[in-house]
């Protein structure tokens, strides 16, 4: 066994690591970097593999090979002239060139695994029947008609001998003799007649790989053949079907021509049949290119295509696949989804999850983006704040993610099984807050339900309650909750008796409350109480580093919202985002974003630079950004600085929206409450 000492535990230095030990023929001895928060430093910590800061401490002639993965020339120099005659120096441009081959296998492994789901999914929607055998005649796949046609689940079909699965199969035969087999008639075990055909596979060397069968149910066809032998009533039979099915399809001939349109395809693209027949396979399309022409010139099936179609330009999702007969291209057929039905049923299932929002946590801390230092920090301590009673006080610019950090905290706690109720301080009247919160008594005042009402912190009982924009309460309502706090009970509007209870409490605030106490307006005594942990979550500024990670994700969730089907942003368009600096948080990110994808062409994957709007323009539109080539900004204390910035912001935003308070503090992201008291508190009118 070799042994390896790797200098550099940057990123050429942890592929290394990772690659060095998992081989048996290498054993790492050390990885040394003067960095001590070197990347491959922790990685060789959790591997239990020695750690160290300077190299020469290491060498020795037990030293078969020494890698030099920091690139450094004069590193590289000085290990060559102190090692021993049988250790072997590798430069860093290998550990370079190792490093990107495992990020390149990383990216091809996932593509591959994106294909292969791809081609199951097609596999498991043809109603055809398919069956994959290995050279030993063992089953490696079947799809989900090969279930509903032999009647047999899919757990006690694969990895059986295929003889065991149907007895009379000829897989072994063309397994054997290496010759396909076209449209042959075999009856089943249980009655069925289907019409099969068998095909080996055999790789690029010539070696057989196995086999495979497609078949297609024809017991009801070959019955009603029996019965009547006309030709023209089974045609008539099959466009029946056709007619009466709901999915909306059309078939065009080989070059293209319409050659039959059904009733669920004119109620979706508002185009009758002399619309259509004989009419180019283009005629029906208003955005998009033809996906029949397409198929038809690439002989191969496309799907999940989205275009618009007919007079009224109806979004659709389109899959279409070829006709070819004895080797020859017949035609295509294609089946058209109506997104607004899928559009319907995604609003519906928003609306049952908003329903149920407020009752459950519905985030963990898998679902917080982000490995730069400054939020793990944040991570660690909420995970330990996690598994302790104590109150939790969040901090944080507003977008930086605290409600995240709320769900995941509950869902952390041993009160996840319990409710998690949200209540925005700043959006609920300050009349009703307090009977919001605390309940109140039958007749407690004009409009009470009968036998009162309970409030929210009772049904919090046994689980988290999270108190969102804490600062924006008044004094009046900072009494009643230090009391809650205090004594683990509540009174209900219009009642005597306390009733205990037992919550969680998360609070989260984006205003300074150190500020506050000290204008009268947050009460010493409960933020001392509120501030037994407190948790301050980085804004986007701090943790540029998480910009990628961040980014992805976000393409993610606007592929949902928009249906689109983009995958990655490119490297120049995340340089101009990393070099950008952000004075707002991740929203403003999800808005610069969610534009790009926006101005996307519909098949379009990949956001380029082009697709990026100009930062300082886009921006500007929602915020004012000082001058920094004028030195009598800085003048200024930090906390009038902030409060200018703050108050030219607003202003912008305001005007930008012609004094509408609505949208204003829509687009700001704060109540309509919080709002009057800034543009009261800067005179702004």
């Amino acid at each position: 066994m070799k042994k390896v000492l790797i200098v550099g535990a940057g990123k050429g230095g942890s592929a290394l690591l990772k690659l060095l030990n998992a081989t048996d023929r290498m054993k790492v001895v050390a990885i040394v970097d003067h960095k001590p928060d070197a990347k491959g430093l922790k990685l060789a910590t959790e591997e239990k593999i020695p750690i160290g800061y300077d190299w020469k401490q290491w060498m020795s002639e037990e030293i078969d090979i020494v890698i030099e993965a920091t690139g450094d020339e004069v590193v590289f120099q000085q290990l060559l002239k102190v090692r021993s005659e049988k250790t072997v120096v590798i430069p860093g441009s290998v550990a370079y060139i190792i490093s990107e081959l495992l990020d390149e296998k990383g990216e091809l492994l996932e593509k591959l695994t994106d294909q292969t789901n791809n081609q199951e999914l097609i596999l498991n929607s043809i109603r055809d029947g398919m069956i994959v055998v290995n050279k030993h005649g063992v089953v490696q796949f079947i799809n989900k008609s090969t279930e509903q046609i032999l009647g047999v689940p899919k757990g006690r079909l694969l990895h059986k001998p295929i003889t065991e699965v149907i007895k009379n199969s000829r897989l072994p035969h063309v397994l054997k003799t290496r010759r396909k087999e076209v449209n042959q008639k075999l009856l089943l075990e249980n009655g069925k007649v289907v019409i099969t055909t068998r095909i080996p596979i055999i790789n690029a060397n010539d070696e057989l790989i196995g086999a495979f069968s497609v078949f297609k149910d024809i017991t009801e066809v070959k019955n009603l053949a029996e019965e009547n032998t006309d030709l023209k009533e089974i045609k008539t039979m099959l466009e029946a079907i056709i007619q009466s099915s709901d999915e909306a399809i059309s078939v065009v001939d080989e070059d293209g021509k319409g050659l039959m349109i059904n009733p669920a395809y004119s109620r979706i693209t508002g185009l009758k049949e002399s619309d259509v027949i004989g009419e180019p396979a283009t005629v029906d399309i208003s955005e998009g290119e033809s996906m029949h022409l397409k198929v038809l010139k690439t002989r191969r099936p496309v799907r999940g295509v989205r275009m618009k179609v007919g007079p009224s330009n109806r979004e659709v999702l389109v899959n279409v696949a070829p006709v070819i007969v004895d080797g020859k291209i017949k035609g295509s057929v294609g089946v058209l989804h109506d997104v607004s039905e899928i559009r319907t049923l995604t609003n519906e299932l928003k609306r049952a999850r908003q329903i149920i929002r407020n009752l459950e946590a519905k985030y963990t801390f898998d679902d917080i983006i982000g490995d730069s230092a400054e939020m793990t920090l944040a991570l660690e301590q909420a995970k330990v704040g996690a598994k302790t009673p104590a109150t939790v006080l969040l901090r944080g610019e507003s977008g930086t993610g605290k409600e995240l950090f709320a769900h995941a905290i509950h869902n952390e706690s041993n009160r996840k099984h319990n409710k998690f109720i949200r209540v925005n301080c700043a959006a609920i009247a300050e009349s009703i807050l307090e009977s919001e919160l605390f309940g109140y008594e039958e007749g407690a005042f004009s409009g009470a339900k009968r036998g009162g009402k309970k409030g929210l912190f009772e049904e919090a009982n046994m689980g988290s309650i999270f108190l969102d924009e804490i600062g924006e309460l008044s004094l009046h309502m900072q009494a009643k909750l230090l009391r809650v706090l205090q004594e683990n009970e509540i009174v209900r509007v219009g009642g005597t008796n306390p009733i205990t209870i037992d919550v969680r409490v998360i609070a989260a605030t984006n205003i300074n409350l150190e500020k506050a106490i000290m204008n009268k307006t947050f009460r010493e005594d409960l933020y001392y109480r509120l501030n037994k942990l407190p948790i301050f979550i980085p804004s986007l500024q701090e943790r540029i580093d998480d910009l990628p990670d961040l980014i992805q994700h976000i393409i993610q969730k606007i592929n949902q919202d928009y249906g689109r089907n983009v995958r990655a942003i490119s490297g120049d368009a995340l340089d101009v985002l990393q070099s950008y600096s952000w004075p707002g948080n991740v929203r403003e990110l999800e808005n610069v974003i969610g534009r790009a994808m926006i101005y996307m062409d519909m098949n379009e994957e990949i956001i380029k630079r082009n697709h990026i709007p100009n930062l300082q323009s886009f921006l500007s539109k929602t915020s004012s950004i000082p001058n920094q080539n004028n030195h009598n900004d800085y003048q200024d204390p930090l906390q009038s600085a902030i409060e200018q910035y703050e108050k030219d912001y607003i202003l912008n935003v305001y005007k930008h929206n012609d004094n509408n308070k609505t949208k204003t503090a829509k687009q700001l992201g704060i109540s309509i409450r919080n709002l009057y008291y800034k543009l009261e508190k800067y005179g702004i009118e």
